[in-house]
């Protein structure tokens, strides 16, 4: 059987700075004259008795009045391409378990990919741990600096933020990753996200939000209070009805 699956990604690295509590600028270049996009975070609203603090990504980007440069990164990996073919030559040649084990193996290979191209970008691309070095016991309970949160994962809940991450890296033109009209993506043995190099960023959940905030990042991105509504349901603390 010839038909192969292929891997394909794409990372990209910008200027950036915090402004106005949970929006970070992304700028064209160093100068930092022309902002290119803008990234919309959520702040938790309750610190559970954790430490006092309620998180917002956007706390992991250094604020503009601060006069720091400060940066972030994206990506974007596909493991995808091809596996629905191979899958569907293995069920037509009567081999079940080998067409199930392709798809599974591929997604696991997309999370391998996307790990490896977190440490990469932390020694050699952006290089802020070149010397970084971690046994596999340290990779898996990442102990290393910095994290890869995904557009509509915990921490960042709002799944439309995942075009804005495209649109920099021109990742379907980079990697053939599409997005669906519900931002899926498309190979599903896919990851994306965005990369924070902080030495005190960690991964948490946003938990439930209150109506004022969709009302707020609502007005920031300029979408309709419903549709906003609609993408952040399953961590509204309320009901839109």
């Amino acid at each position: 059987m010839k038909k192969r699956v292929q891997a394909r990604g794409v990372i990209g690295l910008w200027p950036a700075n915090s402004v106005d509590d949970d929006v970070i600028e992304v700028y064209a270049d160093e100068s930092r004259s022309e902002v290119v996009e803008r990234l919309f975070h959520i702040r938790q609203q309750t610190t559970k008795g954790r430490d006092g603090i309620c998180y917002s990504l956007a706390d992991f980007i250094a604020p503009k009045e601060s006069g720091k440069a400060d940066w972030i990164g994206g990506f974007a990996v596909t493991t995808g391409h091809g596996v629905d073919e191979l899958s569907k030559a293995y069920e037509a040649a009567g081999d079940d378990y080998n067409a199930i084990m392709v798809q599974a193996l591929t997604d696991r290979l997309a999370e391998a990919f996307a790990e490896r191209m977190h440490e990469r970008v932390r020694k050699e691309f952006w290089g802020y741990v070149p010397e970084e070095t971690l046994d596999n016991d340290a990779l898996i309970a990442e102990k290393y600096q910095g994290i890869r949160p995904a557009p509509g994962y915990p921490a960042c809940p709002d799944h439309t933020e995942k075009a804005t991450l495209f649109r920099l890296l021109d990742a379907t033109e980079n990697t053939g990753l599409a997005l669906t009209e519900n931002f899926a993506m498309w190979p599903a043995a896919a990851v994306s996200g965005w990369y924070f190099a902080h030495p005190q960023s960690k991964y948490f959940s946003t938990g439930k939000i209150t109506r004022d905030q969709v009302e707020a990042i609502a007005a920031r991105k300029q979408m309709p209070l419903e549709e906003m509504e609609r993408w952040l349901s399953p961590v509204l603390s309320y009901d839109p009805s």
